[in-house]
């Protein structure tokens, strides 16, 4: 049977393709344009998006097991209960879906809150699931680079309470792994969450001791102006994804984002190899062309 995988081209989607594909996987992607896609030959690309209703009914034709991931936008909550509904109207019995660690504690943050209803919504219409639940990706802080490189500043306002950074080629492989396990197995499988960290667990002060330390020179960490990240985000995002932003911000600094005990042990013994860790990143990330 057929596994679909929504998100393909983007940063997660990517790696979870890859990652099924290397296991053999029977795969189809949806994805917005199929002359843009670059995807391995193996997998069928199919076109549309996740309010396209027309384009999703043909998509699901003869798919037993859905990835869910849908981007940070304004009709994300829409998109996803869309896209359940027509997945069991065609049959599909297993779902994997990228939530975010704490979606049922950062209750005024809009697409925490908003993923939590889509979790919510999985368990009620009884799908055979696995909710995956992702810290903050490593991979966003490439969009500090330069400003680390050129202003010797760590300007993420991620606090003093510790943010476990998960690298977003282990969340990919972990899906892959969760999506085969479903479809594989033989009869249907509890309904699980599953907390994706990593190994470290990163302060504002952690974060640019690490690039110091690979840069060989000092990086210091500002502090944490929230108010002005916003600002900074707007001048390249829409205003309610700017302030969305500022208010997950603000919850690192009163609440940080911590594993449960266990769950560094958890995911090790999935993937059968430590997790990848921040200092790795950077230094990848900080390498000369």
């Amino acid at each position: 049977m057929t596994i679909l995988v929504t998100g393909a081209t983007g940063t997660v989607g990517r790696h979870v393709i890859e990652q099924l594909v290397n296991r053999g996987a029977d795969v189809r992607a949806l994805v917005r344009d199929p002359a843009k896609a670059n995807l391995p030959a193996e997998v069928a690309v199919v076109q549309g998006v996740l309010l396209d209703v027309d384009a999703l009914r043909g998509a699901f034709t003869g798919v037993s097991t859905l990835f869910l991931l849908n981007g940070g936008v304004a009709d994300e909550f829409t998109q996803a209960l869309v896209a359940l509904n027509l997945a069991r109207d065609a049959g599909v019995e297993r779902v994997v879906y990228l939530s975010v660690i704490h979606s049922d504690r950062y209750v005024n943050v809009p697409h925490f809150a908003g993923k939590f209803g889509v979790e919510r919504m999985i368990e009620q219409m009884g799908f055979n699931a696995t909710i995956l639940r992702p810290a903050y990706f490593m991979n966003n802080d490439l969009t500090i680079k330069d400003v680390a490189l050129g202003y010797g500043v760590y300007p993420m306002p991620i606090g003093s309470k510790g943010i476990a950074m998960i690298d977003a080629r282990d969340i990919g492989e972990v899906a892959a792994i969760e999506l085969i396990r479903r479809e594989q197995a033989a009869t249907a499988l509890p309904f699980t969450r599953i907390n994706l960290v990593g190994p470290d667990e990163l302060t504002g002060a952690k974060a640019a001791a690490v690039w110091s330390e690979v840069l060989g020179r000092t990086i210091a960490y500002p502090g944490d102006d929230t108010a002005g990240f916003e600002k900074n985000l707007r001048q390249f995002m829409p205003g309610w994804m700017a302030f969305d932003m500022r208010l997950m911000s603000e919850r690192f600094l009163t609440d940080g984002m911590l594993p449960e005990p266990g769950d560094v042990e958890r995911l090790t013994t999935l993937l059968g190899r430590p997790l990848r860790c921040y200092r790795d990143f950077v230094s990848e990330v900080a390498a000369p062309a």
